[in-house]
């Protein structure tokens, strides 16, 4: 006899209820876990305090919980951490917004998936006897350069601002001459310096620098994200499962960076015992950027779309990019816990 459609598709059911209370075959206790899947990241400098979250998290086994193996490398002297990741050669790196504008701008498929630090901590220090208070001091005085295509554009726009011409600085390209000695020695008047390892050694030295700090001119010159974290299009594509487990854990050593910056500073000193002959500068790194990675934003991370389309199109009418960008395609905040 034929049963009617209701009834059929009611006994389906529960056949299929039934099928799932069965008791089901037990996994052998000694079946192993699968093997983590070995991760490189490509720092942009030697490991200092912006990397802590990373090694926070390794020390932490949070990249091991998301079945991740994770090998943190430095660039050589003549690696581009971009074009590293673009070529899938590292599937994550750690760069600027300053050098995804540009690479972006030539079609290379990398994309920021995260803002290690919310807001610009770089300025032009001067040893304090060099009488640079502000922009307009600047004039007339010797610059030590390292020949990145956004130095002049900033002092333009920044001189400019205060009522002063960036015409009449002198540029001195500084070599492997350190910029701090370099001003010691009377050689330059004032260097673009990140703040939260330059001038925090500094204080750490009894030697503070004079800082005109970038953010502080916002309306002059627009702020970025440096450093930030980036990986392919392709692997986004590919495999957006594996960049999630991997912003999951970073985000987690970030967090617990910004809430416990001591704690976090030994986990670095330990990680990279290079950093012990600095160990001072580390701790006090440490406390001055916990407040800093994550600042008024909802989450660690996070990106603004303002933030890039104002550096964007600053750079373009610097003539800093070769052709236009897509601001949308250069970040994404889809991947963030």
């Amino acid at each position: 006899m034929k049963l009617p459609r209701r009834l059929f598709l009611l006994g389906g059911a529960a056949a299929l209820i039934a099928a799932c209370r069965a008791p089901q075959p037990a996994t052998p206790a000694n079946t192993p876990a699968p093997a983590p899947q070995k991760v490189t990241l490509m720092l942009d400098w030697t490991p200092n305090t912006n990397h802590t979250g990373f090694y926070v998290a390794l020390a932490k086994g949070w990249y091991q919980e998301e079945g991740i193996a994770l090998d943190i490398q430095q660039p050589g002297a003549t690696v581009v951490p971009n074009q590293v990741v673009a070529e899938r050669q590292a599937l994550f790196g750690v760069s600027s917004q300053e050098q995804v504008v540009i690479d972006r701008s030539q079609n290379l498929p990398i994309v920021s998936i995260a803002a290690i630090i919310q807001h610009n901590t770089s300025g032009f220090a001067s040893v304090k006897d060099a009488g640079i208070q502000r922009p307009a001091d600047l004039a007339g005085k010797r610059y030590g350069a390292f020949g990145l295509p956004f130095e002049q554009p900033f002092l333009d726009a920044l001189l400019k601002c205060d009522g002063a011409d960036a015409g009449t600085i002198q540029t001195i390209q500084l070599g492997p001459t350190s910029d701090y000695r370099a001003m010691l020695g009377r050689e330059i008047d004032f260097a673009w310096i990140f703040y939260a390892w330059d001038g925090i050694a500094a204080e750490v030295t009894g030697a503070p620098y004079n800082v005109i700090m970038l953010s502080d001119h916002a309306d002059c010159v627009p702020d970025y994200y440096t450093p930030l974290i980036i990986t392919s299009e392709s692997l986004i594509a590919e495999n957006p499962n594996l960049v999630q487990r991997f912003l999951r854990a970073t985000a987690r050593g970030y967090d617990f960076a910004i809430r416990n910056p001591d704690e976090a500073a030994t986990i670095l000193l330990e990680q990279v015992p290079e950093l012990q002959t600095s160990a001072d500068i580390v701790r006090a790194s440490a406390r001055w950027l916990a407040p800093r990675y994550q600042a008024e934003a909802g989450r660690w991370g996070e990106q603004k779309r303002e933030t890039w389309r104002t550096f964007a199109d600053f750079s373009k009418r610097a003539g800093i990019l070769s052709g236009d960008m897509d601001v949308d395609k250069a970040f994404s905040n889809a991947f963030l816990p």
